[in-house]
């Protein structure tokens, strides 16, 4: 674990979120050109013709979960995967941009493969801004009727798991995975629906 990533553990876990549910789903969105090339994204950035096939496939994994409420980032690549996703269970999607990944400001277009999430990039977000407006936008994803699914991106998982006191591995960071995390007392766990690794970059 780089400085950043203990950096970005530590501050979100300085206010641990406490969702109302015992469980909820999350998935990060499908793969883009931008993932697989390891650079950091726009908006605005496609899903690949991989990514299209992600989202189907966990489209199909999730279908027969008890989810009532999608809610996702409005990122294109979140957006789409979103709406993948809530066709096969007949659930319109609610969009909050506050769930878009860290706005890295000039780093834009640039190489990813060094990524240090204390970086302080120009015109974008700093690590403590980045995980204030996480914790919001979780806070009010979560309270949606119960069973919720998350889609969003890789620096959102990042920062839900450090609010939960989860730890969190490279194996479940894999593009359109599903997750379920479940609650038991006061201790959170996460639960891949789908082991598989797809050489998608951990952020974005």
């Amino acid at each position: 674990m780089n400085d950043g990533l203990d950096q970005l553990v530590q501050l979100a876990g300085a206010v641990p979120l406490a969702p109302a549910c015992d469980h909820f789903y999350f998935l990060r969105h499908g793969q883009t050109e931008g993932n697989a090339q390891r650079i950091f994204q726009a908006v605005n950035t496609p899903l690949s013709v991989l990514g299209l096939q992600q989202a189907t496939r966990a489209a199909e994994l999730l279908a027969g979960e008890p989810i009532r409420s999608v809610v996702c980032s409005d990122a294109k690549r979140a957006f789409d995967t979103a709406h993948t996703v809530a066709a096969g269970l007949r659930i319109a999607p609610l969009v909050l941009e506050s769930l878009r990944e860290r706005n890295f400001g000039a780093l834009i277009g640039t190489s990813s493969a060094n990524l240090d999430w204390a970086c302080e990039p120009e015109g974008g977000e700093t690590l403590a801004q980045f995980i204030a407006r996480k914790r919001a936008a979780l806070e009010v994803a979560l309270a949606h009727p119960a069973p919720v699914l998350v889609v969003a991106h890789g620096g959102s998982l990042h920062v839900l798991a450090a609010l939960l006191g989860v730890a969190i591995d490279l194996g479940v960071m894999g593009n359109a995975q599903p997750l379920r995390f479940e609650r038991n007392g006061p201790t959170w766990r996460v639960k891949p629906l789908l082991q598989h690794v797809d050489g998608g970059a951990a952020v974005a």
